[in-house]
């Protein structure tokens, strides 16, 4: 086990978000959170990254207790990031970018291991962030993500906004880096086929509440879940 929520709870301006969700990601897993917008898929991932505190409940990283541990540190025993939206700083090139990620000059070595996973990122290195593409910019957060080498990547909505073509090209992505060891929780609120061959365990979650465990294709055949998820 690489991540575990355990019965969290967390409120956010005075609204309880999260309630008594538990869930786990395994070493070398790629996990999927499926709900609407609203659900609490955001607070989840970021209560894992140590930006939002749960009153009630632990989290624990690697076997240790990281409940009361802040996200730089999170970030330093190994936790990866990729926010909602991507959060390129436009007027940096795409290097700095990584290099404030990394917390310096990153080694041409972190550089060719990068190009692995994202080729293309070779090609825009020296482009301002706001001259990226959608597409680019999600390749770009990706490799952000990544820079440090963590153990667990969590990434929220990567494919939200691109076209079906490049939503396909970051699947590929996210499962080669899957395919290399990495473990990863995903979340999605539109179309959970997009993350078939990629994620091995699927959460429902609704209303701050976990309503599914199970395969990613189960959770289109649990009438339950999906009222609850989608309402239908």
């Amino acid at each position: 086990m690489i991540a575990k929520l355990e019965g969290v709870y967390v409120d956010r301006g005075g609204v309880t978000v999260l309630r008594g969700v538990t869930l786990e990601v395994g070493e070398g897993e790629a996990v999927a959170l499926i709900g609407r917008n609203g659900a609490g898929k955001t607070t989840t991932i970021r209560t894992l990254m140590g930006l939002n505190r749960p009153w009630k409940g632990k989290v624990y990283f690697m076997g240790r207790d990281v409940t009361g541990v802040p996200a730089h540190e999170r970030a330093k025993m190994g936790v990866g990031y990729v926010p909602e939206g991507r959060r390129i700083l436009p007027d940096l090139t795409a290097l700095e970018n990584l290099e404030i990620a990394y917390g310096g000059k990153v080694p041409e070595d972190t550089l060719e291991w990068l190009f692995q996973f994202v080729p293309d990122l070779r090609r825009f290195l020296d482009r301002k962030g706001l001259y990226l593409s959608g597409g680019e910019q999600q390749m770009l957060a990706v490799a952000r993500g990544l820079v440090r080498r963590p153990k667990l990547l969590l990434l929220d909505e990567p494919l939200e906004g691109l076209a079906p073509k490049i939503a396909d090209s970051i699947t590929r992505t996210l499962r080669q880096i899957r395919d290399e060891g990495f473990s990863m929780l995903i979340s999605e609120s539109g179309i959970v086929k997009r993350l078939e061959g990629l994620a091995t365990k699927a959460y429902g979650i609704d209303r701050g509440e976990i309503v599914y465990e199970g395969t990613l294709e189960g959770i289109l055949e649990d009438e339950v879940a999906r009222a609850r998820i989608w309402g239908v």
